[in-house]
């Protein structure tokens, strides 16, 4: 979800040698794979005035035109019915011919980190049987394109990157999610399957939405101002990101240094409830954070070691008691990673003594944000535990000046720009989506925000109704109010009600509450293929989807709740059916029981006799419990019309 290398490119016509008379963009190479029966664009660049002609070896068929001003070229090759291998031949001055051409199916596999995550897993966060996937992953007629990671403050016209067929050496790196759903898709239509992954993890749907199209909702025009402004002086911008990272990185080479670690809490200390993160706290920085809470140690836990626990923080920290270094975490990737710290016996004095933590935030999200009871200190052989979620006070060390950046992949359309923008108009059949998670807590933009990107795309590959499916996030703990992901979660359900041609793998039953990159990415790509194998490739023994709400009727004092998708009547496959709630007349969320009855939910809550509304599994870690016949979870829920 973090930080990764990236590569800025900037606007430019291609310069042309004598000799180098025809460039093509990355994607058009040896071994790609085009869009079946269809006319598909293929473009590139030439000497201003050329002729240039292009065909395919499956027909004798040749299409031409004239390379413009500027020496942009661009045709429609006909394209036949799924096959190949196939040349391509493209004639100018000179000949260029692309080998292995495969005729199938071609998906753009977009998102943030879990589209991200590869076959072969990060470090803490596996992927479930990588080993044996990678080994078997020998599909020659799957071929494979990763876009390099690149921010742009323009859209441009290449990428870089390569084709590869699927193998075990090249599906290692590759995108889980992008290869189980090609995977399924290939072994279900038997034809060349073509996958263009281009994800960034950590970043949000802004990012990834033209400029012409976030203009229309008017909630991003100032941070658009400022990354054109970037565009006007991206040399300047430059030198100002290296000075910045310079104090940024003098700044973590101090942190052993205890700056605020001393008992001292003069004006400058204000208050903060924690866990949270800074940013629903209102202090919306990256930077380091100083962070104190004073003790009372019983006489009996004199000489003896203490275990500090403070669930999850983003990114890294030092903790100090009484002053001096007793632990810390300053590994990368350690935002999700739960502290359990150890305090040495000779630390600790009876009555009053200081914990003090320096928190460290790279970017984006940051703070100690884990649920209250992990926050918490204890003794070795002592029964008796000190809470530690309510108040601490805090102090601002350093602020990371990152807010307008050309290093900043948050940035609003600065992702459309560089690994989007470029592969327009690419003959596709459609896309898939794993993102949301950076996008918490905004869920009611969201909701306008996603249909206005998917749309934004369906325009600039001129394919008003290509298929878009996209991938429900799964339950996490994100701390704060533990109802921002499932509002979250509830845009995303929205989405098929503002849009057609849209699909939703639900992942409830699959997630991980600990662990925002779950590991099974296989059910995550064969639940985005059953919608497409249905609605696409008009199986109709194929079930798609799991249950999702409908509405709901009042009976006495019961709330009777209908969805779609009930194939096979729903079912809790004998376990417990829980995580409903009722809104009593006062507008407050009472916790319900509930129970089936045949392709409806019965819904009741004590005290509340006239229910105002009903939702299910909406807090950020609940995990799904109502499925339909077909073994699909049903998505989570709110009755409400308006998202926060």
């Amino acid at each position: 979800m973090k930080k990764f290398c990236l590569t800025i490119l900037f606007p430019g016509l291609f310069v042309l040698s004598s000799t180098a008379q025809i460039k093509l963009p990355a994607f058009f190479s040896d071994s790609m794979v085009l869009q079946q029966n269809t006319e598909a664009p293929v473009w590139g660049w030439a000497a201003a005035g050329k002729k240039i002609i292009v065909s395919g070896s499956w027909s004798e068929k040749k299409v031409e035109t004239i390379a413009d001003e500027n020496g942009k070229w661009m045709v429609k090759l006909p394209t036949p019915k799924a096959g190949g291998p196939y040349n391509v031949i493209i004639q100018s001055a000179v000949t260029k011919i692309l080998h292995g051409v495969l005729i199938g199916e071609v998906w753009i596999c977009s998102g943030q980190s879990n589209m991200e995550m590869p076959v072969n897993g990060w470090p803490g966060a596996p992927v479930n049987n990588s080993s044996t996937e990678i080994a078997n992953a020998n599909y020659p007629s799957i071929r494979l394109f990763t876009v390099d990671k690149t921010i742009a403050f323009t859209p441009q016209t290449d990428v870089k990157g390569q084709w590869s067929s699927c193998s075990p050496e090249s599906v290692a790196s590759f995108s889980a999610t992008a290869y189980f759903f090609g995977r399924e898709l290939y072994n279900h239509l038997h034809i060349p399957i073509g996958l263009i992954h281009t994800s960034w993890g950590g970043t949000v749907a802004e990012a990834w939405t033209s400029e012409a199209a976030l203009r229309t909702m008017n909630d991003f025009n100032k941070e658009l101002d400022a990354v054109n402004s970037i565009a006007k002086d991206v040399e300047a911008m430059k030198i100002k990101d290296s000075l910045n990272t310079i104090a940024w990185e003098k700044a973590i080479a101090e942190s052993n240094k205890p700056q605020y670690a001393d008992d001292n809490t003069n004006d400058d200390w204000k208050t903060m409830q924690l866990p949270t993160t800074w940013e629903r706290a209102g202090l919306d920085i990256d930077g380091i954070v100083w962070f104190k809470r004073f003790v009372d140690i019983p006489v009996s836990w004199t000489g003896k070691s203490l275990h500090l626990d403070l669930g999850p923080i983003d990114d890294n920290d030092v903790m100090y008691f009484n002053g001096r270094i007793a632990d810390s975490t300053m590994e990368d990737g350690a935002w999700a990673k739960d502290r359990h710290y150890t305090i040495a016996a000779d630390f600790v004095k009876p009555g009053k003594n200081m914990i003090a933590v320096k928190v460290i935030d790279n970017g984006g999200g940051g703070g100690i944000y884990g649920k209250p009871d992990q926050l918490k200190l204890f003794a070795d052989g002592e029964s008796d535990t000190i809470m530690l979620s309510g108040d601490w006070l805090y102090k601002v060390g350093f602020v990371k000046a990152q807010t307008v950046s050309s290093s900043n992949p948050n940035q609003p359309s600065v992702l459309y720009n560089g690994m989007i923008a470029p592969l327009v108009p690419y003959a596709i059949k459609g896309a898939i989506w794993y993102q949301g998670e950076s996008n918490v807590g905004r869920a009611g933009q969201y909701e306008k925000l996603f249909p206005l990107m998917i749309s934004d795309w369906r325009r600039l590959f001129k394919e008003p109704g290509f298929p878009f499916y996209f991938v429900q996030i799964a339950p996490y703990h994100y701390g704060g109010n533990n109802r921002d992901a499932a509002a979250l979660r509830d845009a995303q359900r929205r989405t098929l009600q503002h849009l057609s041609n849209t699909g939703m793998a639900v992942t409830m039953d699959i997630g991980e509450t600990d662990n925002i990159h779950p590991s099974d990415k296989q059910d995550v790509g064969k639940r985005l293929s059953l919608w497409a194998l249905n609605k696409i490739y008009g199986d109709k023994n194929i079930f798609y989807s799991g249950p999702l709400y409908q509405n709901f009727e009042i009976k006495g004092n019961k709330a009777i709740v209908s969805f779609t998708q009930t194939e096979g009547g729903l079912t809790t496959f004998n376990k417990p059916l829980n995580n409903f709630e009722l809104k009593d007349g006062d507008g407050k969320w009472k916790p319900a029981t509930a129970t089936i009855d045949g392709d409806k939910v019965v819904v009741m809550a004590d005290g509340v006799s006239n229910p105002k509304g009903v939702r299910y599994a909406y807090s950020d870690d609940a995990a799904g419990s109502l499925f339909n016949g077909k073994g699909l979870p049903a998505s989570s829920f709110t009755s409400e019309k308006e998202l926060p």
